[in-house]
């Protein structure tokens, strides 16, 4: 791919690269608690209220039920359409920690406790993704990485600033394991962290991600992570900002 090609990948809204038969592809689809927003499925109680039965057999069989029968607009889906909502790449679990009610995406963690939060999430990805070593049934993506619970209005232009690394780590750490197991994905958060953009940032997703934690996943990038890194903070145009996610 050229610099350029390489670039149009960045987005969740992947462009076509018509020389090399990549077709364009929307990697946006919701699966929390069933198959979201994509035509008729069943849905589940949201995830705070899975993590409330504390029943982790039962949050598997929920996820393995969820994309066995998934929407027919999502099983119907052409090649090469590349509309948001309808491929088989979910952003779920989202195992952010839940601390502040004013973010307004609560419902959708599994609490505030980082122990009791790893094991839902551990349970519902290979659900989704089934056990065959080879073909997923969908491609479950664990979000949001890392120190990711609002404020939502200010998602792409906020900048969390922890204490230090001792106080974060006991938050993160107990469910980072299973959130970059093998052949999986892992979401990048939209904000920055002590004034580096999370989905750019070598000690997040180097450092602690790849050498500290032994995560091979691969690496997804959420809606507009490129404007987290803002021009004129780490770097001076909106390319340079992209070509260092």
């Amino acid at each position: 791919m050229t610099v350029a090609e390489k670039i149009s990948q960045l987005t969740m809204d992947a462009a076509a690269i018509p020389r090399l038969g990549v077709p364009a592809y929307d990697w946006w689809n919701e699966c929390l608690h069933g198959v979201a927003r994509a035509g008729v499925a069943t849905v589940f109680p949201q995830a705070i209220g899975l993590a409330a039965t504390f029943d982790e057999p039962l949050i598997r069989e929920m996820a393995e039920r969820s994309p066995t029968r998934p929407a027919p607009s999502i099983t119907a889906r052409p090649r090469g359409e590349a509309r948001a909502l309808p491929g088989l790449t979910f952003w779920s679990p989202n195992i952010n920690i839940f601390r502040d009610p004013r973010w307004g995406r609560g419902q959708e963690t599994y609490g505030e406790d980082p122990y009791l939060t790893a094991p839902p999430g551990s349970r519902l990805r290979p659900g989704l993704q089934g056990d065959d070593p080879k073909y997923y049934k969908v491609v479950a993506t664990a979000k949001h990485y890392a120190v990711h619970s609002g404020p939502e209005p200010e998602r792409h232009s906020f900048d969390a600033r922890p204490r230090n690394a001792t106080s974060t780590r006991p938050t993160w750490q107990p469910s980072a394991p299973r959130r970059g197991s093998p052949g999986g994905l892992g979401d990048g958060r939209y904000n920055r962290v002590n004034g580096e953009s999370a989905s750019a940032s070598r000690r997040l997703l180097i450092d602690i991600l790849r050498n500290q934690w032994g995560s091979t996943a691969t690496w997804s990038l959420t809606a507009g992570p490129s404007r987290t890194s803002t021009p004129g903070t780490a770097v001076k145009t909106p390319e340079q900002a992209a070509l260092w996610a």
